[in-house]
């Protein structure tokens, strides 16, 4: 299949069966518009792409930090694969100017939107793991996201956001942040939420995810950027 022969390349693999690497760029929107494809959307193959990706980096993080505890690997895993980082990868790849999509979806900027492009990322290495096997997988995993893992690791990138602007709201504003949901878009299966952080009762930043998990993280991750930004002599 001509058309993702560029992909192909950036990946590092050829396909034995090129249409699993359509189906893993093929967003359900786009079989809206192509009913008469005989094609499927790449939901699936995101589905055994996440637990392929699982269990590439708990293997790999297992044996690298024997030192971490089961509570700490989890997080470390965690900062890997969070959507931002996954997104950030398919982009690298050039995926989201081969995703197909809905020419709404398109124009809404579809091709760029975190949580479609990581899921996009779960799609490609499932669709690889059913071409080739495990061994491709950690392959293509061990050149995208493990190199962060260390930096991930010296910088203590893995600590829950959540957490993380806990504490630092905590020690410099004495009080606990809360967070409001302040807009759902989006079908039950594509929904996006934004969220607002607030500190006593005031808008401090905002972030958006696929679950309000995701969104408060954002939220979160955004708020402690905007403090470091301040003065220290507020405190």
């Amino acid at each position: 299949m001509e058309k993702f022969n560029d992909i192909q390349k950036n990946i590092g693999i050829t396909f034995k069966n090129p249409q699993l690497l359509e189906i893993a760029l093929t967003h359900r929107s786009y079989l809206n518009e192509h009913q008469g494809a005989k094609l499927e959307n790449n939901e699936r193959l995101e589905y055994l792409g996440d637990a392929v990706l699982e269990l590439i980096i708990s293997d790999y993080i297992f044996r690298k930090y024997p030192e971490k505890a089961e509570g700490e690997l989890t997080s470390i895993r965690s900062a890997v694969v969070r959507t931002e980082s996954l997104a950030e990868e398919s982009r690298k790849l050039g995926i989201g100017e081969n995703l197909q999509m809905s020419k709404g979806e398109k124009d809404s900027g579809g091709e760029n939107k975190d949580y479609l492009l990581a899921n996009a990322y779960e799609a490609v290495l499932g669709a690889i793991y059913i071409d080739s096997g495990m061994e491709e997988c950690i392959k293509f995993v061990t050149k995208t996201l493990v190199p962060k893992i260390d930096y991930i690791v010296e910088n203590n990138l893995f600590i829950d956001p959540k957490t993380q602007a806990q504490e630092i709201i905590q020690a410099r504003y004495k009080t606990t942040p809360t967070y409001v949901i302040i807009k759902e878009d989006g079908p039950d299966h594509d929904k996006k939420f934004t969220v607002a952080l607030l500190i006593n009762k005031k808008e401090k930043a905002q972030g958006q995810g696929t679950s309000k998990q995701k969104a408060e993280e954002s939220a979160a991750l955004a708020a402690i950027e905007e403090i470091e930004k301040e003065p220290k002599s507020l405190n």
